[in-house]
């Protein structure tokens, strides 16, 4: 059994890497290599079980994790086992840094996919774990000049904006807690929070934009408001999971100005390409190909 703590996964897994992998796996997601069963939910979403299986490899990924976002730095806690039918050998690795790499990513890919190719502003909601790799993905796929960060604490989100200017040279980089205004200005908007109600209004957003959103992944969790869905692309990561798990999209569909049927999955955007409207939407609750991606990577830098 070989260890992969948090500080080698992030040696070994440069985003755009992540990107590429992960892009790849929705791909094959869509022509149906993976066996993926909807994963185990208890305590109301505080532990999470996942797993999948690649068949043409002969390879699965499994993770489990618990999660505490109220009383525990880091929020996110586990463990991810690499396992090969043609080996003796499993690699496990730390969880919480290969699911902010892996969720990441597939923003990064989603975001190449729908946001405008001369997207130059992105505004990141949230300040936790998963927050400085939304920025980093997106900045792997669009030439981003200014990212503006929210949180509800001023000076953490100053924070993460000085380390961040440590790493992203040539970026402009802003701490508020006024989301308000400052996606009135996005080409690209991050939601990576546990937020129980929208993070703004749809009057405040402009008439081009593209969102993320994958801080929900429980019913009661909710990033976006109901008008965005209601009108332009809805692209989700996986239709079944999304209407098992995401609030915002389970609110939408009972208030019925979302039809599940209109909903894309990302692999078969991937497939056959999409026709963005002007306000796009990335819906993700993290699937476990992401996981099978990275630990891929992984795999192949560190088993011999």
């Amino acid at each position: 059994m070989i260890s992969v703590g948090a500080d080698q996964v992030r040696e070994l897994v440069p985003m755009p890497a992540a990107i590429t992998a992960v892009r790849e796996a929705f791909v094959g997601l869509a022509a149906g290599e993976f066996e993926m069963p909807m994963r185990t939910v208890l305590r109301g979403g505080e532990f999470l079980d996942m797993a999948v299986h690649h068949r043409p490899s002969g390879t699965a990924a499994f993770k489990t994790l618990s999660l505490n976002f109220t009383g525990r730095d880091p929020a996110i806690v586990g463990t991810v086992v690499w396992s090969d039918l043609g080996r003796t050998d499993q690699l496990v690795a730390e969880a919480g840094t290969l699911t902010a790499i892996r969720t990441g990513a597939v923003t990064g890919v989603a975001t190449d996919l729908l946001a405008p190719a001369d997207a130059s502003t992105c505004v990141v909601f949230g300040t936790g774990a998963q927050a400085p790799d939304q920025v980093r993905a997106v900045l792997a796929v669009r030439s981003i000049e200014r990212v503006t960060l929210v949180g509800r604490d001023q000076a953490r989100a100053e924070r993460l904006a000085d380390v961040l200017a440590g790493e992203l040279g040539g970026v402009h980089l802003e701490a508020t807690t006024d989301g308000e205004s400052a996606v009135g200005s996005a080409d690209v908007i991050c939601c990576a929070t546990p937020a129980q109600e929208p993070l703004f209004p749809l009057e405040a957003l402009p008439d081009r934009v593209h969102v993320n959103a994958i801080g929900s992944f429980r019913p009661t969790m909710r990033e976006l408001p109901d008008g965005l869905l209601a009108a332009g692309l809805v692209v989700v990561d996986d239709r079944e999971a999304v209407l098992e798990e995401a609030g915002e999209i389970l609110h939408a569909v009972a208030a019925r100005v979302l039809d599940p049927d209109r909903m894309v999955e990302l692999g078969t955007g991937l497939t056959t390409g999409v026709r963005p409207t002007p306000r796009t939407t990335f819906k993700s609750v993290g699937v476990a190909v992401q996981d099978w991606a990275v630990a891929r990577l992984l795999a192949n830098a560190v088993l011999q």
